[in-house]
């Protein structure tokens, strides 16, 4: 408790402050600054509509992700394992990778046969690119020590992969699957705004749209508790994956 004094203290003055300059000096113009009692106020009118839209988001998430996640994993381990693969794929990475998932929502609404599904494929193209790059990245710089003792021993190919190469790969992958969540945020509430009906973003652009300015904010909240939670999970997922690196990881 004694460690959360400051954060408290600082969410305190923090509110106080934006009262003061919203409700009582008025330095900011309404309705685009409303202070904290007109966001409180939204949040208890409006919690059915922001717990149905947080819940289709995490669906949205969770799907992409996962779908990005096992393309990512599958494509990182070929190209960081197989000449050939690395030789075809590399190219591939560097043309479509850097290109942001959210420019391609033109193609996928033409293409996708629903809003949803153009989400779900927005969302894994985007963790797709810093999974496979990383896993990739990993695997290729697995110490060649590690292979030949395991190659000694009689390990096969697949020994090789799955119980050597892939664990020794694990801090790399995790490095990719955070900026893989990282970028499903942002595209998960852009995909949002363009075509599905509920979920948080859909949420924030209805708002706006009526300059609901304080259910606009109420979002922005909820959004923060809900990456913040993600990130939370994945990070003790992290912990427990890699606890033989107790100690030795820093971030």
């Amino acid at each position: 408790m004694q460690t959360m004094s400051p954060l408290l203290a600082a969410a305190v003055l923090f509110l106080a402050c934006w009262e003061l300059i919203t409700s009582v000096l008025r330095w900011l113009p309404l309705p685009y600054f409303p202070g904290p009692a007109a966001v409180l106020r939204s949040l208890v009118n409006d919690w059915e509509v922001l717990f149905d839209s947080t819940w289709h988001s995490l669906v949205l998430l969770l799907g992409g992700y996962a779908l990005g996640v096992v393309a990512g994993l599958f494509s990182g381990v070929c190209i960081g394992w197989s000449p050939q693969a690395r030789y075809w794929g590399m190219p591939v990475l560097k043309i479509v990778g850097p290109i942001p998932a959210t420019a391609w929502i033109p193609l996928a609404m033409v293409l996708s046969p629903s809003p949803v599904l153009s989400a779900v494929a927005l969302i894994a193209l985007a963790v797709w690119f810093p999974v496979t790059m990383l896993t990739a990245s990993g695997i290729s710089n697995t110490r060649t020590s590690y292979l030949d003792v395991a190659r000694t021993l009689g390990g096969d190919r697949r020994y090789l992969i799955f119980r050597v190469a892939i664990p020794a790969a694990m801090p790399s992958i995790f490095i990719g699957l955070f900026m893989g969540l990282g970028a499903s945020f942002l595209t998960l509430v852009v995909a949002e705004t363009v075509g599905v009906k509920s979920g948080l973003g859909w949420y924030l652009g209805w708002a706006q749209g009526w300059a609901e300015y304080g259910k606009v904010y109420a979002a922005l909240i909820i959004m923060a508790a809900f990456f913040s939670t993600l990130m939370t999970v994945l990070f003790k997922v992290r912990d427990r994956v890699l606890a033989w690196q107790k100690g030795v990881i820093k971030w």
